[in-house]
């Protein structure tokens, strides 16, 4: 962990989901080459950098959005991706080290959250590794009218527990993730990433020496 600062009064930890709870690299690319796949299109690069940070980090429809600008074209990408059942893609999700027992330890001590840039799939997710019972609030892409980087995800996590920006802690791994965070003024941890942050950690047990 880099940093030795602690919060005075941390009432909630909030989660972003792809690449702090779970690996879902292999998962999401799955679904957007399923897409591509449907639409006749070409297979995604992966070494193509910014493509693989766009799909790993912004809201479904953005992302479709972004591979897709023309209006029908973006419209027959929302009815593909809509057709694909994520279920069978959950087995090339890996749960990150540590989380379960982070949140087994953290359970009962401050109130746990999830805030993510997905949309249908989180509470599948959520579900299939047993993770639903330890979360009071989960904000999703779907629930809000601006997906991170906008706080407004993070506004209504805060708004759900009725506390202040500066009771909470997010855990993210992106750029927009800290955007969001620097947005609502929510402390940003920087889960296994290098942006400015009110602390960085690269286990979830790390979280515990804050509080």
């Amino acid at each position: 962990m880099n940093g030795s600062a602690k919060t005075k009064s941390c009432k909630a930890v909030i989660y972003d989901c792809d690449g702090v709870m779970f690996d879902s690299f292999d998962a999401n690319l799955r679904f957007y080459q399923r897409i591509m796949e449907i639409m006749g299109r070409q297979p995604l690069d992966t070494a193509d950098e910014e493509h693989m940070r766009v799909l790993h980090t912004y809201a479904n429809r953005e992302v479709l959005a972004y591979f897709f600008p023309e209006p029908a074209g973006f419209q027959a990408a929302v009815a593909a991706a809509a057709s694909i059942d994520y279920l069978e893609l959950v087995p090339f999700m890996i749960m990150e080290d540590g989380f379960r027992e982070t949140l087994d330890s953290l359970s009962g001590r401050v109130e746990l959250a999830v805030c993510t840039n997905r949309s249908t799939s989180m509470d599948m997710v959520l579900e299939s590794f047993g993770l639903a019972r330890y979360f009071g609030c989960v904000m999703t892409a779907s629930k809000v009218a601006n997906p991170k980087p906008h706080p407004e995800p993070l506004l209504k996590v805060l708004d759900h527990y009725g506390i202040a920006p500066s009771e909470a802690l997010f855990v993210g791994d992106s750029e927009v993730d800290q955007l969001a965070a620097r947005a609502a003024q929510v402390p940003f941890i920087a889960y296994k990433a290098d942006h400015q942050a009110f602390a960085r950690i690269n286990n979830h047990r790390d979280i515990l020496q804050l509080l």
